[in-house]
């Protein structure tokens, strides 16, 4: 096992001789039973699709290589490289700018097909050798037209960028920022952002009272 989560565990394993990642959801005690089987064969295969829709979208993400229902199983390619997250405190320079602009690529290519990624942090791309950038951790997806679910998914990932990189936290997400525009255009991201401050300004008044 690599991690364990709340809801699944990842495993490190083969299939048909290349490394695989394997993610299963665990069941849960407290459920009843058919109603816990059910909700995880539904997640495990909301999942999958996410996966496949994300990459017929233009975005890099694990294939999909088996999907076990009864086992709330998921076999995937395994992804080799570094997560994002490591990238940004260690460097920056102009690779790292086309890194941001291509993550903000991806998001909106992504946002385009009205997929929602639901937990976009900088530890869900993952930076291969060859500097393919891969989405990964579909379990939240969604889909939605909403400029609000859109304005979410970009606020998680400002969220994430303040709280782990703050020295660089609007350098980058601006860059981000710059690469989602060219891909659906600066009035999208101009309402989109309008939106984003609002998000903000809700948390904000939410954690004073």
């Amino acid at each position: 096992m690599i991690r364990k989560g709340a809801e699944a565990d990842i495993y490190l394993g083969e299939w048909f001789g290349r490394k695989a990642i394997i993610k299963i959801r665990k069941s849960k005690r407290y459920r009843q039973p058919d109603l816990d089987a059910g909700l995880r064969k539904k997640r495990t295969l909301h999942e999958a699709s996410f996966l496949v829709d994300a990459r017929n979208s233009g975005v890099p993400t694990p294939l999909v290589y088996f999907i076990d229902l009864d086992e709330a199983e998921i076999v995937m390619q395994c992804i080799i490289g570094k997560r994002l997250k490591e990238i940004i405190t260690n460097c920056r320079g102009k690779y790292n700018d086309i890194l941001y602009l291509n993550v903000g690529r991806s998001i909106a290519k992504l946002h385009k097909e009205n997929i929602i990624h639901g937990d976009l942090t900088t530890s869900n791309f993952i930076v291969m050798k060859n500097k393919i950038l891969v989405l990964i951790d579909f379990g939240l997806s969604f889909s939605s037209q909403r400029l609000e679910d859109k304005a979410v998914d970009l606020h998680l990932m400002k969220e994430a960028l303040t709280s782990a990189h703050s020295k660089v936290a609007d350098e980058v997400f601006n860059k981000m920022l710059e690469g989602y525009s060219e891909v659906v255009g600066t009035k999208i991201v101009k309402d989109l952002l309008k939106k984003v401050r609002e998000i903000g300004r809700r948390g904000r008044y939410t954690r004073v009272e």
